[in-house]
């Protein structure tokens, strides 16, 4: 009879816990996470539509007959165009990805494709983990994500190597988009921990751009690798904000309201301090980049605005109830919009008619900005005694970062003069 008369307590309570959530999730906006943030300027997004389109480009067949080229093109030299590998060549383990020799922009270019919904390799990439089931670098990654990442690396690491020795003045860039940009995340992870199979190339060559990325990796190492990765998010996009682990959604595709509800509760439940001290919680990686185009109880988009930070806390941790949750995870509207914000920013930023040397200037005062910011976020973690999070002393890149700005600008400078 005692527990027939506890029956409605328990509803009770699970229902206002439920109300609780869906209120708070209501009121929740993606321009929220990120009004704190600064802007960003048109030089550090410049790559992201480039690159975009580069990642589109790995769907083609022939590029050069291309059947689903955008409205710009893909931007893309077949002359230049180191290899391309589909499934076949990858052999399942990887998704298909292409190197790509980009001259006009000093850039080597490993793009990889997004998630294939047809694809049961991809499935296999994807549920291949388990919270806390693989380490690395102090920290907890995506086993499956990890596994791909390592793949690619043996498989290119000898043309990589000649192509960086062979232009010592190109960056080195991985790029991806959903299950591909949590592969290029980790890849450029790998790479910067093997840099002895890439030339003995300095870290600060070595860069991502992980665009609509899946949470792959734990919060130290998000922090850390903030200098070499950085994460593009589409307004509403809902996978850098699915906290529930990857394999547990396509598990329980067939329980989705069950799954829901369990996240209601333990969302309401568990505190922001309790979440940040798990170890095996998995981040978006890097530095963050937020396009904002849409505002709270208004209909249609606005003039897109990209914000960026290196966050500790408030990192992309509650999804957003938008209709727009998963069109905005799709990387042609990604690459729309991107391609929007920089024409906007470059309009109301006049870079070019900026004297060369105030524009050194410039970009010599935005890297010390970003290192700044990258030290008070590895210094911040370690005020919220985040899992295995160390200060900057303990790490030997920052000056290396400053010498190797230094001679980026004196090329930069000879080629303005070039011309």
């Amino acid at each position: 009879m005692s527990i027939i008369c506890g029956l409605p307590l328990i509803e009770c309570v699970y229902c206002i816990a439920c109300t609780r959530w869906a209120w708070k999730r209501c009121l929740h906006t993606a321009g929220h996470e990120s009004e704190t943030w600064g802007i960003a300027t048109p030089e550090e997004f410049e790559p992201v539509p480039r690159l975009c389109r580069y990642i589109l480009a790995v769907y083609e067949d022939d590029l050069r007959n291309p059947l689903w080229e955008p409205p710009r093109g893909y931007g893309i030299d077949p002359d230049c165009l180191i290899m391309k590998k589909d499934y076949v060549d990858t052999g399942g383990q990887a998704p298909p990805y292409l190197l790509y020799l980009d001259h006009g922009h000093a850039d080597i270019v490993l793009a990889i494709r997004g998630f294939n919904l047809a694809r049961e390799s991809d499935y296999a990439v994807l549920l291949d983990n388990k919270l806390g089931k693989r380490k690395f670098d102090g920290g907890f990654v995506h086993n499956g994500l990890l596994n791909a990442a390592e793949c690619v690396l043996n498989a290119e690491c000898d043309v990589l190597k000649e192509l960086v020795e062979k232009y010592p003045k190109y960056m080195l860039t991985f790029t991806g988009h959903s299950l591909g940009s949590g592969v290029a995340a980790l890849l450029t992870m790998v790479a910067v921990q093997n840099l002895d199979r890439l030339g003995n190339i300095p870290r600060t060559r070595v860069r991502c751009y992980a665009i609509a990325p899946a949470r792959c990796m734990s919060l130290n190492l998000a922090v850390r690798y903030a200098d070499v990765i950085n994460s593009i998010v589409l307004q509403d996009d809902f996978l850098p904000r699915t906290a529930t682990p990857l394999e547990d959604i396509f598990k329980s595709l067939f329980c989705l309201p069950c799954l829901l509800c369990l996240r209601c509760m333990r969302d309401t439940c568990t505190s922001e301090e309790k979440m940040l001290k798990d170890p095996r919680r998995l981040y978006a990686p890097g530095r963050l980049y937020h396009i904002v185009e849409r505002k709270p109880f208004r209909c249609g988009r606005f003039p897109p605005v990209v914000r960026t930070a290196v966050p500790v806390d408030g990192r992309f941790e509650h999804i957003v109830l938008s209709c727009n949750a998963t069109s905005d995870h799709a990387i042609i509207w990604i690459e729309r919009e991107a391609e929007a914000a920089l024409e906007l920013m470059r309009e109301k930023d006049h870079t070019l008619e900026i004297p060369t040397k105030q524009r050194m200037e410039r970009q010599k005062s935005l890297a010390k900005e970003h290192s700044d910011e990258y030290k008070a976020a590895l210094r911040r973690a370690v005020t919220l005694s985040v899992p295995h999070a160390f200060s900057p002393s303990q790490y030997g890149t920052f000056d290396e970062k400053n010498d190797y700005e230094d001679s980026q600008q004196s090329d930069f400078e000879d080629r303005i003069i070039g011309q």
